[in-house]
């Protein structure tokens, strides 16, 4: 991109092997990451997880992979047709289920990679960036979650790594794979649909900093639009023409700018869900278990410092190199990258700060992922590259620093995860492991037993999930126990997932004599049975 970007590649260019191999490492460790013990962590899978695997059932059963499912308050359909293949080949799964969401974790390291590498022109920055995602608990989580959310980093890390080699090489094809990747990203969940707005505030800025822009590039920007349009234009077909009812959705129920929520109060409303938006990196993070491990900020501390630190210096050198431009008529492509990732921080924020349920939201804030680790690369490649401007002693002193804070790094959010959060009764509690509890017990009676199962809507697709062809076995909802229609004394068993007791002492009541048995494990995973 500039005059530096090309001194600082040269050496790294000399140490490819190297740098291949540490990057190979850093992938082989994420996904391993990403995929170990997948079956029982989380312990359960969450009936959201359990919808796409039902729905992914259904398309494998009918042959009908469709663009957008309208279930569970409706969700674009590419990740689920994912799924569908997964579980096409692996079976009824939870490793099958997850498979997929393991993939798209791990490249996003890759991703994360090359973007750094490119916005910054070394190797470096993409190793540290691809070294912070491998480890970050925030990226494992939500790897070993079965939620199309996690495409959101891997589409923007690709999609803007193509567009800024495109902007250096002046490839047409950079720009040609740039568009087909980032149309596909209408495909995966709602938040990435404000993501436009980078491009119209990059595509301002490169008019503002490279003399000629339109001349150069109009090609390039053409031929951008093209490519994103053949991916996109399905998914804009079904929202605008089809289907408009998929576009609306569940975002009018929740949002801050809905009236029936703000109730007259949008700035202060507005002000609180975006101060909760930004202390999640670093001061108060996601209540939810299964979006973060609670009260921690979703960023370890060391991480969330070096956020901070080059946070600010992005800031500062984004208003230096603006009033450089304007008053001095200065032009430097640096100025590009900061306004690129401010404007890819703050617009990834706007689906969390204008929600207004369950804020702070890690979730509906994962396209900030890999801009929060490209700018926390800043403050140790700056460091790395004053490395030997330092004396010998202060050198060994930097060097245990460096180690000492790469070694925490790694070790703290790994043991956060697998350890604490694994071993959590809360953990169980989010992901409802009960409803584990229960399919595990179905599976323990002859298939001539009568089932009977009690449960919502939505507590019964894990169950569904993991057992589609299990014989004999009715649902119903607890306000339904009467419908249940057994001779008493024969071979049946009813189940309940939750704790209703009107539904669970009537039937009692039809059926004298029957045993009551209270299903609990050591992390409080409870179901409630009777059978004779």
């Amino acid at each position: 991109m500039t005059k530096d970007k090309k001194e600082t590649l040269t050496p790294w260019h000399r140490n490819k092997l190297k740098v291949g191999g540490i990057l190979l490492m850093l992938l082989l460790t994420a996904f391993t990451l990403r995929i170990a013990n997948i079956e029982k962590v989380p312990y359960s899978i969450f009936p959201d997880e359990a919808q796409n695997g039902v729905d992914a059932q259904e398309a494998n059963a009918t042959g009908q992979y469709k663009l957008f499912y309208e279930s569970n308050n409706g969700r674009e359909g590419l990740f689920i047709n994912i799924q569908a293949m997964s579980i096409k080949l692996l079976g009824n799964t939870t490793f099958a289920l997850k498979l997929p969401s393991a993939i798209f974790g791990t490249l996003t390291v890759l991703g994360v990679f090359l973007l750094a590498s490119e916005l910054f022109g070394t190797y470096l920055a993409g190793l540290i960036g691809a070294y912070l995602t491998t480890f970050a608990y925030w990226a494992i989580n939500f790897s070993r979650i079965g939620f199309r959310a996690v495409m959101v980093p891997f589409i923007l890390s690709f999609a803007f790594y193509f567009l800024f080699r495109g902007l250096r090489t002046k490839k047409l094809q950079d720009f040609i794979f740039a568009g087909l990747i980032y149309g596909l990203g209408l495909h995966t969940y709602i938040a990435f649909r404000v993501s436009p707005l980078i491009l119209i505030v990059l595509f301002i800025s490169l008019l503002i900093t490279r003399e000629n822009f339109l001349k150069n590039f109009w090609k390039h920007t053409l031929v951008f639009a093209m490519a994103m349009l053949v991916t996109s234009a399905p998914m804009l077909l079904d929202f605008f023409y089809w289907n408009p009812q998929h576009y609306a959705s569940r975002t009018s129920e929740i949002s801050i700018l809905n009236p029936a929520t703000n109730q007259g109060r949008l700035l202060p409303l507005l002000a609180k869900t975006f101060g909760l938006s930004l202390a999640k990196y670093n001061f108060w993070g996601d209540q939810n278990m299964r979006q973060n491990y609670p009260p921690y900020p979703i960023l370890n501390p060391l991480t969330g410092i070096a956020f901070l630190a080059g946070f600010f210096y992005i800031l500062f050198n984004f208003f230096r190199l603006l009033w450089k431009r304007f008053a001095k008529n200065v032009r430097d492509e640096k100025f590009d990258v900061y306004v690129f990732l401010l404007i890819w921080f703050f617009t990834l924020l706007i689906p969390e700060f204008l929600a207004y349920e369950g804020n702070p939201h890690a979730l509906r804030a994962i396209g900030t992922l890999p801009v929060v680790i490209i700018i926390a690369t800043l403050p140790f490649l700056w460091v790395i590259k004053k490395f030997n401007s330092f004396g010998r002693s202060f050198k060994f002193f930097i060097f245990s620093i460096l180690l000492a804070s790469f070694a925490f790094i790694a070790i703290s959010d790994t043991v956060k995860y697998f350890v604490f959060f694994a071993n959590s009764p809360q953990q169980h509690s989010a992901f409802q492991g009960n409803l584990k509890e229960v399919s595990n017990y179905l599976v323990s009676f002859p298939a001539t037993t009568q089932r009977a199962i009690v449960t919502g809507s939505m507590e019964r697709l894990t169950i569904k999930y993991l057992h589609p062809n299990l014989l004999n076995t009715t649902y119903f909802y607890p306000g339904e126990v009467s419908s249940i229609d057994f001779k008493p004394g024969s071979d049946f068993v009813i189940i309940f997932t939750n704790s209703d007791w009107e539904a669970i002492n009537a039937t009692r009541d039809r059926f004298p004599g029957i045993n009551f048995q209270d299903h609990r494990n050591k992390f409080g995973d409870v179901f409630y049975t009777l059978k004779y």
